[in-house]
């Protein structure tokens, strides 16, 4: 990525970013990114951020994606986590044969996948496939994706083909056009409810073999830094979206509270409140050196991958440890935010209030749990470390 396109996309995100702030409830309401914002982003680049130069896109850099998720979820954590997994669409992709890779973009680079990680599917083989069939939760921005995916269990005779060396079943990830699947409209939730993560439905249908994949083991094919160990690049997009979703919440808390606010029975304005000021100061440079270690992750990640991509293996513990560490940071935050507002912060109407629920749905992501934690202790102590991808 050249630093006339670094720039072009970073000030595009900018310059969306006030719409998308003032459009945050009509997001939350419609469950879903509009379709104008949606055409919005797609122009800002948003969706082809990490797309190889050679098939239309930018390239980015690991701390550029960053910044662009970061920049977003400050606006609406929904749009963050939206675009988020639209942009990882060609780290995906690029886990199909070339020549498969070739053809999705042949038309330009703004495609997007959706799916679910989960295996909760099976795939049975069939003569130059799979016969599928699963039902997928989670499937993030599942109404706009142009492919949809879920992982299965790989069987044979409805029976799940055993992992070598005792490990867990087989899986394999399946692919198919977007018209193939059937999305089912269970989006309600507490927070980050502009994602519209639906669950997605396939129903006996067939996958070709071509159009599968190993999510979590499987040879990119296309070169190039940004394509090696894209599942822990996922981990620090993760990390960047929840750093926003905090900044954004300082950001309305700030604002809220320079208009004189006082709450009830209390002789000074919030804003002259020594402990107030105390709680935000301490939550802002919280939220600064969560920011910074994901930074400076993505830097020893990028190098790793650049120029020693055995060193990979040694940064998986850090990694996967940063994210459930950012994410306490930043859900601390917010709830500092969130008690700072006052009463007013329970109604419906409270941008706070969306920005509470949004950070602990974020918190409750299977990547985000405390137990990943543990794998950093295990690096410490020199112990084996085990991890889920």
């Amino acid at each position: 990525m050249d630093d006339r396109q670094r720039a072009d996309l970073l000030h595009a995100v900018r310059r969306l970013a006030p719409e998308l702030t003032a459009r945050a409830g009509e997001i939350e309401q419609a469950r879903e990114i509009p379709a104008d914002l949606l055409d919005a982003l797609r122009a800002a680049g948003c969706f082809r951020m990490f797309v190889p130069r050679e098939h239309g896109g930018y390239d980015a850099d690991l701390r550029t994606g960053l910044t662009v998720l970061e920049t977003l979820a400050r606006a609406d954590g929904s749009t963050g986590w939206t675009v988020m997994i639209g942009a990882e669409t060609p780290h995906l992709l690029a886990l199909l044969p070339r020549e498969r890779f070739d053809k999705l973009y042949a038309d330009g680079p703004d495609v997007v996948v959706a799916g679910g990680f989960a295996p909760q599917g099976r795939a049975e083989p069939a003569d130059g496939g799979y016969r599928v069939n699963g039902r997928w939760a989670f499937a993030s921005g599942s109404r706009h994706a142009d492919w949809i995916f879920g992982n299965c269990l790989l069987t044979v005779d409805g029976q799940p083909l055993p992992g070598e060396d005792g490990r867990p079943p087989a899986t394999r990830s399946m692919l198919f056009p977007a018209s193939r699947v059937t999305v089912l409209d269970t989006w309600q939730v507490l927070g980050l409810r502009g994602t519209g993560s639906h669950d997605v439905l396939v129903d006996d249908a067939f996958c070709p073999a071509e159009q599968s994949f190993d999510l979590f083991t499987g040879t990119p094919c296309v070169p190039g830094p940004g394509f090696v160990a894209p599942l822990v690049h996922f981990v620090l997009h993760l990390g960047a979206v929840a750093v926003g979703i905090a900044r954004g919440a300082l950001d309305d808390t700030t604002a809220l509270l320079a208009d004189g606010r006082q709450r009830l029975y209390a002789r000074t304005p919030l804003a002259d409140s020594p402990a107030v000021r105390e709680r935000l100061g301490r939550a802002d440079l919280n939220v600064r050196a969560a920011r910074a270690l994901l930074h400076a992750l993505a830097d020893d990640l990028w190098a790793a991958c650049a120029d020693d991509p055995a060193a990979i293996p040694d940064l998986h513990p850090t990694v996967s440890a940063a994210l459930p560490w950012v994410t306490e940071v930043c859900a601390a935050a917010v709830d500092t935010c969130y008690r700072a507002a006052g009463g007013g912060a329970a109604r419906d109407s409270s941008v706070l209030q969306r920005r509470f629920r949004d950070i602990h749905t974020f918190a409750q992501h299977a990547a985000a749990a405390e137990g990943w934690l543990a794998s950093n202790g295990a690096r410490l102590l020199g112990r084996p470390v085990e991890l889920a991808y």
